[in-house]
């Protein structure tokens, strides 16, 4: 897990590096500069926009706040009923700090403005590297399905649990992707970012588990 977190968080930083320097053109909206132009270009002249598409993945992107907040209350209730915090699951808690990374990189990604949206949103430019979207299904979907793996104890219910949630983070990926609200390299900058934040979890657990 160290080594995909390392690898996957390198990636995403000369990824980052590329689409701030190579072939930056004044192609958005309102002449708003983009990284990789002729590649951007090309594959939204193959999608579109699907605005229905992208309002659905919207309001769908409401079920990993949901997960979230479920997670929350399980660590909550673990520290009412054992009275102290170091008695919460280890994994819980990293979840927390896990969370926590996530708003921290999507803030500082809404500061930074690296990319800004192929398309206006109610006649608003609007940031778009890397896609939140992308960021928070994988994010939460992914950790998600690791701790739903542990937790559910009925075999059969566990894998259409798992299998749905695997397809569901899946579909709201390519959903975000071909709705045409993103620029090719946005879903690319966030699909290795949220890779590399869900490694980094996954290397946090195992070494607590063995630690």
């Amino acid at each position: 897990m160290k080594k995909t977190f390392l690898c996957l968080l390198t990636a995403f930083v000369l990824w980052t590096a590329a689409v701030c320097a190579v072939d930056v053109q004044p192609v958005g909206p309102m002449d708003s500069m983009v990284g990789f132009a002729g590649l951007n270009q090309w594959f939204h002249g193959l999608t579109g926009v699907h605005m229905g598409l992208y309002i659905l993945t919207d309001w769908l992107s409401l079920l990993p706040v949901g997960l979230g907040f479920g997670f929350a209350g399980l660590g909550l209730c673990q520290w009412i009923r054992r009275r102290k915090l170091g008695l919460v699951d280890g994994d819980i808690l990293a979840l927390g700090g896990f969370y926590l990374a996530v708003l921290a990189a999507y803030l500082l990604f809404e500061e930074l403005a690296v990319n800004y949206r192929p398309v206006l949103i109610n006649g608003v430019l609007e940031a778009s590297y890397p896609s939140s979207t992308t960021v928070l299904v994988l994010c939460v979907g992914l950790t998600a399905l690791w701790q739903l793996n542990r937790r559910i104890r009925r075999k059969t219910l566990r894998r259409w649990v798992c299998a749905s949630l695997l397809v569901y983070t899946i579909a709201m990926v390519l959903g975000r992707l071909v709705s045409g609200v993103h620029w090719l390299s946005d879903i690319v900058g966030g699909v290795l970012i949220g890779g590399g934040l869900v490694s980094g979890y996954g290397w946090v657990c195992s070494r607590s588990r063995h630690g």
